[in-house]
């Protein structure tokens, strides 16, 4: 049986909207009752499908995790865009995503090896290709818009740059970067690349993005596509990672082992839910949020309130600055039964009154234990005094991110249960705050030593969903 896919908010579920391919959801980002796609099911690994995996190089797993989910690209075709991506040039080593053991039971997975330094290379390596496959397949194009709190933009942007038939518009928060994240997306002179600085937070951007993906007459008319981690197909390929990570740590099936994820926007983390709702044996995911809480408060208490942009705290791990995660829905979705018209009364909710409490509904909430969730909080100090305490006890630099990781990890760190924490960025990425916890700058690859002092190419505007698809259509009519 072929998978196919189905909106969060029930578009797919009907004969006369009957549920849509791989390939087809991959070019179409939101769907188009507001919702987000997932697949019908997930599929389910045997304990010899497990097994047989272990060992296998980092594409060969990539291929049996994605194959479940592709269906709809022959073997042959799926294995060479894989094959394509994943290799030592693009990410620095045969093993792609290198193990650092600090101690027995405590790794750090490094996942920022790739072209731009962030993890989000691990997903958008792989879109870029299977963009540029499926649009010459189609003899289409498609015209990109996303938003981005730091890393998205820039692994987006080094990703699409030069593909056949792809436009890419990305919206940024204006001055809310750090300054080497701005120069490695503004210093890009690629013709398909268009820069975006919107007066306001990351919030305020993917407001903008759902406002024009959700005019359907203007997304059919100018293709638009997504490449946030709404896009079903940056969800998928970050599963991989969560099996390469637990086999890299246990030598059997029966161990269980702990990701702490450091977490904005959903995405990373709701990769460890597809993967342990596929079977690998995860204990807990632990979200570890920034200043910005929404998503510690809610799996601590059950209450999902949405901040406003006045209430967006600016921090020094900026790509986590965010308050309304977009993934999130897809976790209620399984939360609520699959349950479509729960998922769109909870979202109606957010939408009109800011919010909702799940822990009010007894069924609900007592079901969240079972999903293996559990977060907490990271602050400035506590980011900066980790920093420090890696690098003196373990002779590693870590960026503030991963840093907000590994303190809430090390608050639920439990004794016999491999703990890994997923990277984040390189240190290099944020300079500042490497200088205040280690009182040095920290080392940054020499191809990018002087990147803040290239020229910056961007348009400065006002979140104003209206004008900027005047300026979309204006880049696409030429």
């Amino acid at each position: 049986m072929s998978m196919r896919y189905i909106s969060t908010r029930g578009a797919g579920s009907a004969p006369e909207e009957p549920a849509k391919s791989f390939c087809d959801i991959l070019l179409e980002g939101l769907a188009p009752d507001g919702g987000l796609f997932l697949p019908q099911s997930y599929p389910v690994l045997s304990a010899d499908e497990l097994t047989s995996m272990r060992g296998l190089s980092y594409a060969d797993l990539a291929f049996a995790i994605i194959s479940h989910y592709a269906d709809d690209i022959p073997a042959d075709d799926l294995k060479a865009i894989i094959n394509k991506t994943y290799t030592p040039q693009v990410f620095g080593s045969e093993e792609i995503t290198p193990l650092r053991t600090l101690e027995p039971d405590l790794h750090i997975l490094q996942l920022s090896n790739g072209p731009t330094l962030a993890f989000k290379d691990m997903a958008m390596q792989f879109l870029g290709n299977l963009f540029e496959y499926v649009l010459a397949k189609r003899s289409a194009e498609i015209n990109i818009l996303g938003a981005t709190s730091g890393d998205t933009g820039s692994s987006a942007e080094y990703a699409m740059k030069g593909k056949h038939g792809v436009r890419l518009f990305m919206l940024s928060p204006h001055e809310k970067m750090s300054p080497f994240q701005c120069a490695q997306m503004f210093s890009l002179q690629d013709e398909n690349i268009f820069n975006i600085a919107v007066r306001g937070v990351f919030d305020d951007c993917q407001d903008v993005v759902k406002a024009v993906s959700n005019d359907l007459v203007f997304k059919a008319k100018y293709k638009i596509g997504a490449v946030n981690s709404i896009n079903w197909g940056r969800i998928v390929a970050q599963v991989v990672y969560y099996f390469k990570g637990y086999f890299a740590v246990t030598s059997s099936n029966e161990e269980k082992v702990s990701f702490a994820v450091p977490s904005g926007n959903f995405g990373n983390v709701l990769a460890g839910h597809i993967a342990r709702m596929m079977g690998l044996p995860v204990r807990h995911l632990i979200v570890a949020t920034n200043e910005n809480d929404v998503l510690d408060e809610f799996f601590r208490t059950g209450r999902y309130r949405q901040r406003k942009a006045a209430e967006t705290r600016q921090t020094s791990s900026p790509s986590m600055d965010i308050s309304k995660a977009s993934n999130f829905e897809r976790f209620l979705y399984d939360l609520l039964w699959r349950d479509p018209a729960a998922v769109r009364e909870l979202m109606r909710k957010v939408d009109h009154e800011g919010g909702f409490d799940v822990s009010e509904c007894a069924d609900v909430w007592k079901r969240m234990p079972a999903f293996g969730f559990i977060s907490g909080r990271s602050m400035h100090a506590d980011r900066i005094a980790i920093i420090r305490m890696v690098w003196e006890k373990y002779g590693i630099e870590i960026d503030t991110h991963t840093a907000d990781g590994l303190k809430v990890a090390l608050e639920h760190r439990e004794h016999g249960v491999p703990l890994v924490c997923l990277e984040t960025a390189l240190p290099a990425k944020f300079e500042s705050s490497m200088v205040e916890a280690l009182g040095r700058k920290p080392v940054r690859p020499a191809a990018l030593d002087d990147i803040e002092n290239l020229p910056q190419r961007f348009e400065l505007m006002d979140a104003d969903a209206l004008a900027i698809k005047r300026f979309i259509a204006g880049k696409i009519n030429g």
